[in-house]
């Protein structure tokens, strides 16, 4: 670990590229493993999607702006609707697939994941109301949150949500008042923290002890909350609910995961007398950001999460597929974030000598940290191409950032890019489906980009543009 009192971007050393980062054969060749399916390169170079160049759509759309792959993103829904969901077949009598409505949402998107077949977790009065708006089957719907408003669960609970998920006793309290106020009787689930640490960041781990959600094992608080649950007739308990953080790629977590979660529900079984219909086992799914990050197939997370399930079952006695529970995940980012790319045009450039040889191009960008705050947040790794042309320049070392005024306004923190690159230019950042447009701000007053969504060869903003209309319109000014 480097130290240095200005951060450790300034300790000694640092300047050449990370280990899984070597010096580019080719510094325009892609990795199919970021980019949607229809990524391409045409005969002039140009990066292609869907059969359409980026430099016809950034004419049409302007950028910055995100472009999500139609086909791909529905091509991964389906994945994970039947190769993840088939080996469960056996075992629990299927499984069931939740898209994560925080990752990214927008009616249109919204639309596609209920023509896949898929469900969908919603976790505000926002995202509850793009469900809405979208016409999505209202029993395909999960609403999540650890502080949910009475409005809120009055709004869900009119829509007929098929499960809300309670993280705490009040939440018990405050949903089983509103469902006796309306007359009708809530589903509900458990959210149980299973006491499991990802191996992610610690700001996305969620399944250890000591965070804000849910009902933690130890000390028989999860049990008592059953049990509450169970004594309120204006609850029905539909079953657990466990999520162990995000951006994970192996399913070494679930195990024990799944152990606890299992037990839980068949002490409740036994003691209480009440076999709840459903396991939810969370997600959080890893994708591929840059060449470090192998993430497993859905068909491979299936089976080897079917097969954990099962010997769980097997271990508490539950054979009869009429008592065990059918699973449910929620692959996270899984879907989105590898089906879109954000287009940038390329602003000022600067050589900074690092010492020890090595120099580094700061390639600034329109964009930044208002339509990607990952690599701030997280510390998240990206990638990046040039996209409008060919090139045959040596690669040089380059830190593509934003426009902001912050020092940590970092777009690709590491990167081969062409030494001819020039203002003007088009590059495309792989990956920025999820957590980018959804966490994305108004910064220095920067509009926020479109989402448009690419098919066939033909483009249509699903999202449109931000403008400074739009951000005076909430401005109140004074007479």
């Amino acid at each position: 670990m480097r130290s240095h009192e200005a951060g450790a971007l300034h300790a000694e050393g640092y300047g050449g590229p990370p280990l899984y980062l070597p010096y580019p054969q080719d510094v325009m060749a892609l990795l199919p493993q970021l980019w949607p399916e229809s990524v391409r390169r045409d005969d002039e170079g140009r990066l292609t999607v869907a059969g359409l160049d980026v430099v016809t759509l950034a004419h049409e759309v302007g950028t910055p702006a995100y472009v999500i792959d139609e086909d791909d993103f529905r091509a991964r829904a389906r994945a994970f609707r039947d190769d993840f969901a088939k080996p469960f077949d056996a075992v629990t009598g299927g499984a069931d697939v939740y898209y994560a409505g925080k990752a990214f949402l927008c009616t249109a998107v919204a639309k596609w994941v209920a023509e896949e077949g898929l469900s969908l977790d919603v976790c505000s009065g926002g995202e509850l109301a793009v469900a809405r708006r979208a016409g999505f089957p209202a029993e395909r719907v999960g609403f999540h949150g650890n502080n949910k408003s009475l409005d809120e669960i009055r709004a869900a609970l009119d829509y007929g949500v098929g499960r809300i998920v309670l993280d705490s006793f009040t939440e018990i309290q405050r949903v089983a008042d509103v469902a006796t106020e309306l007359g009708v009787v809530a589903p509900v689930m458990l959210r149980v923290t299973v006491g499991v640490e990802a191996h992610t960041h610690e700001f996305i781990a969620t399944g250890h002890e000591d965070q804000k959600f849910g009902f933690s094992l130890s000390g028989g608080q999860a049990f008592e909350a059953a049990r509450d649950v169970l004594e309120r007739d204006s609850l029905d308990l539909r079953g657990l609910h466990s999520h162990i953080g995000s951006q994970i790629f192996d399913t070494g977590g679930f195990e024990m995961s799944a152990r606890r979660l299992i037990g839980l529900h068949a002490r409740i079984a036994d003691e209480l007398g009440h076999h709840s219909p459903e396991i939810d086992l969370g997600g959080g799914f890893g994708m591929a950001y840059t060449s470090q990050h192998t993430p497993l197939s859905p068909g491979e997370l299936g089976e080897q999460l079917a097969d954990i399930v099962g010997r769980e079952l097997k271990v508490v006695g539950d054979g009869d597929l009429r008592q065990v529970p059918r699973v449910s995940i929620e692959p996270g980012r899984a879907i989105v974030g590898p089906s879109t790319f954000t287009l940038y045009e390329v602003g000022t450039i600067k050589q900074v000598d690092l010492g020890d040889g090595h120099t580094r191009a700061y390639v600034s960008v329109d964009g930044g940290m208002s339509d990607n705050v990952r690599p701030a947040l997280y510390e998240a790794d990206y990638s990046c191409t040039l996209a409008d042309r060919s090139s045959e320049a040596e690669p040089m070392l380059a830190r593509v950032v934003g426009k902001h005024c912050e020092s940590g306004d970092i777009v690709v923190l590491d990167e081969w890019l062409p030494a001819d690159l020039a203002p003007g230019d088009l590059i495309a950042v792989p990956g920025t489906g999820a957590y980018c447009r959804a966490l994305s701000s108004q910064y220095n007053h920067t509009p926020r980009p479109p989402v448009v969504a690419v098919r066939d060869g033909e483009a249509r903003v699903i999202v449109r543009r931000e403008t400074i209309d739009d951000l005076l319109a909430l401005d109140v000014a004074e007479s």
